[in-house]
């Protein structure tokens, strides 16, 4: 009766939204083992592994989840929000928790503190533990292929009682799934397509990987036996969702780095201990890669593995045409053997007869034959970013003063930030009325007399109504420094019609920001339908700037996007969408993907100065 009672919400229940990224449950990869993978040592099946901000992270997580089956509305984004933050803190959450300031995290409340104190002293969640309980078997094995999601997943499991992968793909095969609801012909050839293709390869944002992945290397590269280290593949790309993580170091003694690595607390099992090359999984499921190579092979071997396939093959074919081979050992001549270069991954491209390629560039989109022409772009560094022109406070839905938000922002070695909060409306019932952002506006002035080389703008985050306005007066708007308007619903318009609620609402005239253009959420939520090269001649015709949303489940505009908007001669702003000081560590993330659109300095607004960006504001 029970489990009847936990899904009985179906058939309405909310569509399932893959908050964050998808791992080995905790109960499966941490709990229910007797040996310790790392130390070897055999333990009480009730002995948890220790806990860190990973494990925390990760338990949370889970919990997300399965509330998401159960067909919670809110608890499963409170929990995953607070995982997020919980595994990009740059303390340890125990030492938080002793100082009793589990509350200062972002989307942690009293609720929440208490779950996570229970994590701490015990190693498990009773919460957890109980959902588990209530759950259909082979549910979350169902949900992790491509295309089902728990929602699915849970009516497969009803209606046909389907618990395995096997009997989902015998059940596809057989036409049994076409007339369920939410299914049809498609979605069985979809199936067999995931499951032939060996399931579903979880895929982490970049956001919640980066920073777990550069303490690895922290830890590592201080060991004596380190000589060199860098992350390589598609994390150093810098691509916004990742496979796995792979590091590449030198060392005389790799077998000291190797014992290093597969005892960080941050590892959950290692999965192979070899002399030269180990991985580990962490509580995630993130799976991390370490290789030791000899100094000689290190730029090929960081070439090689930082770069795409169709990049790889791009340089492999110009060394061919040398009669050279390249691959991750080094440059060598076909006819002699001769080793040509290797060392570094500048001298590697030399020799090519190119320039060095910046790794967030190597996805084989014409950066070769820009290369070659003397046409590459001078990508934005990640020091250009003068302010953050996206964050929010205690007057909306973050969690700290305007003051706080700009002490800790003063602090990264910003110029400025724009504070724009979200205007009160049914879909921000904490937002901020007409009377509320003067108020604001007199408290932003009273800061800027506190600090000297550091100014806070006033700005505001609209919606965009479904006709194209803006939901906020005129006479409000005309006295603000900056304007970020978005579109928060409505979001399933046909193309034709979302196209021209966009352009109406760029020919606003106190419109500076189309936030988060395209309303993506990363692994959740589709983007607008929209005509974008309209929308990108629109943007340029009416000097609107296009954000780049540095927030990791958002990074919106896309790098694709933003090199086709570049080209329409589009300008962009960065923002980190900042609802907490920690998160405008976020910008990073937006750089990135600017980067990966090709984008310079001069294509963005925020690397000018104060007194410039005020003048191309208008303000």
């Amino acid at each position: 009766m029970k489990i009847k009672k936990f899904f009985s919400v179906e058939p309405g229940m909310q569509k399932s939204r893959r908050y964050r990224f998808s791992y080995k449950p905790p109960w499966k990869s941490a709990f229910d083992r007797k040996t310790d993978y790392i130390t070897g040592e055999i333990r009480s099946m009730d002995t948890p592994p220790p806990v860190n901000n990973t494990r925390v992270a990760a338990i949370l997580y889970e919990v997300s989840e399965l509330l998401k089956i159960k067909g919670e509305k809110f608890k499963p984004q409170a929990y995953a929000k607070a995982a997020h933050a919980i595994e990009t803190l740059q303390e340890d959450i125990a030492d938080i928790s002793k100082r009793e300031k589990l509350e200062e995290i972002p989307g942690v409340g009293t609720h929440l503190a208490t779950k996570i104190e229970e994590i701490i002293k015990s190693g498990r969640l009773e919460y957890l533990e109980n959902l588990q309980r209530e759950l259909p078997a082979g549910v979350l094995e169902l949900a992790d292929v491509e295309g089902i999601g728990p929602k699915k997943a849970v009516i497969l499991n009803r209606e046909l009682g389907i618990t395995t992968r096997a009997g989902l793909e015998e059940a596809a095969k057989t036409g049994q799934i076409r007339d369920l609801p939410g299914f049809g012909e498609l979605s069985e050839k979809n199936i067999l397509r995931s499951i032939g293709a060996k399931g579903k390869s979880a895929r982490f944002l970049l956001g919640q990987v980066l920073p777990v992945a550069q303490d690895m290397i922290q830890q590592l590269a201080v060991l004596p036996a380190t000589k060199q280290i860098s992350l390589a593949g598609s994390l150093r790309r810098k691509k916004e969702t990742i496979g796995d993580v792979d590091i590449l170091a030198t060392s005389p003694e790799p077998g000291k780095i190797m014992d290093v690595f597969c005892s960080l607390s941050s590892v959950d099992r290692v999965l192979v201990r070899g002399p030269t090359r180990s991985s580990v999984v962490l509580a995630t499921g993130l799976q991390v890669d370490l290789r030791v190579v000899k100094e000689d092979q290190y730029g090929a071997a960081l070439q090689y593995f930082t770069g795409s396939k169709d990049h790889n093959i791009a340089l492999r074919r110009l060394a061919l045409e040398r009669g050279w081979k390249l691959n991750e050992y080094g440059l060598s001549d076909l006819s002699t053997g001769e080793k040509i270069a290797g060392k570094n991954e500048d001298e590697v491209y030399r020799k090519l007869g190119l320039p060095f390629i910046e790794p967030e560039l190597r996805e084989n989109r014409g950066e070769i034959e820009a290369a070659q022409k003397g046409s590459l772009p001078d990508i934005v560094s990640y020091t250009a970013v003068r302010g953050d022109l996206h964050v929010h406070t205690s007057w909306s839905d973050g969690k700290y003063s305007v003051l706080a938000m700009a002490e800790a922002a003063k602090s990264l070695g910003y110029e400025y930030i724009a504070i724009c909060d979200h205007v009160k409306s049914p879909l921000f019932t904490h937002g901020l009325t007409d009377k509320q952002i003067i108020e604001q506006r007199r408290e932003i002035e009273h800061v800027n007399r506190t600090f000297e080389g550091f100014e806070v703008l006033a700005g505001i985050e609209c919606s965009i109504t479904d006709d194209g306005t803006l939901d906020a007066e005129n006479s409000i708007l005309q006295d603000l420094d900056i304007v970020v308007a978005c579109v928060h619903s409505a979001l399933t318009m046909p193309k034709n019609e979302m196209t021209k609620r966009m352009l109406a609402a760029m020919q606003h005239e106190h419109l500076d920001i189309i936030g988060h253009p395209t309303g993506r959420i990363i692994q959740q939520r589709e983007p607008l339908e929209l005509d974008l090269i309209s929308f990108f001649k629109a943007a340029a015709e009416f000097q609107v700037f296009l954000e780049i949303n540095a927030f990791p489940n958002r990074l919106d505009l896309p790098d694709i996007h933003c090199m086709k908007a570049r080209d329409y001669g589009v300008q962009f702003a960065l923002g980190s969408d900042s609802h907490a000081p920690d998160n405008l560590n976020y910008m990073e993330f937006g750089v990135a993907t600017a980067r990966r659109g090709w984008l310079e300095a001069k294509n963005i607004i925020n690397t000018l100065s104060i007194r410039d960006l005020r003048s191309r504001l208008g303000s």
